[in-house]
């Protein structure tokens, strides 16, 4: 299945206390900061990302790659805010594989101190929801590290299932080390049931 012939709305996603939507040009001072003040703590998880947020300004070329990947149906990324302050949290993402079965591959994190309130299980439910109903997914997929209990938490209380652990190739081990990643899967079938 090829990616969507038209970018899927951008319009914001609502919870009871988040606001989710694509990045706009004036939110990369918000963005640099947050990485640049979890620099350490993000980049064992997301090592791209933490490198390509070196500055505001490259954090701004960032955000309008985002735009770009998201009208190509490249990758679609939702900076998370809390809507009674409006203060931004973090953000998720969803990397698409077309080829079938449609399966989207979700990434989040939040501030230090946006951790531990439930604030990622409610960003992962509306993206799960955006992958199903929007863009057609037949499963979602999160990778988590085994040192992260409260990212296998959040997958699994949302009803992800771990698959089982597969060893790294050894080439893979001289550049990452040879923690193993987890992956859990949501299939769409499975996901009324969570």
């Amino acid at each position: 299945m090829p990616a969507p012939a038209a970018a899927p709305d951008s319009a914001p996603r609502l919870t009871p206390r988040l606001l989710l939507r694509p990045y706009l040009p004036q939110d990369a001072a918000e963005f640099f900061a947050l990485i640049a003040d979890n620099r350490l703590r993000l980049r064992p998880s997301f090592p791209a990302r933490e490198a390509a947020a070196s500055s505001a300004e490259a954090s701004a070329r960032l955000l309008t790659q985002f735009g770009r990947d998201w009208r190509i149906g490249r990758l679609y990324v939702l900076g998370i805010w809390h809507r009674p302050s409006g203060r931004y949290l973090g953000d998720i993402s969803l990397k698409p594989s077309w080829s079938s079965p449609v399966t989207l591959e979700i990434g989040y994190y939040l501030a230090a101190d946006a951790e531990g309130q439930g604030y990622a299980r409610e960003a992962l439910a509306a993206a799960a929801a955006f992958g199903f109903e929007t863009l057609g997914a037949a499963r979602l997929l999160i990778r988590c590290l085994p040192d992260n209990p409260r990212s296998v938490a959040v997958a699994e209380a949302l009803g992800f299932r771990p698959l089982p652990v597969r060893p790294r190739p050894a080439w893979l081990r001289r550049v990452l080390g040879a923690t193993p990643v987890l992956y859990y899967i949501l299939r769409r079938d499975e996901q009324a049931q969570a």
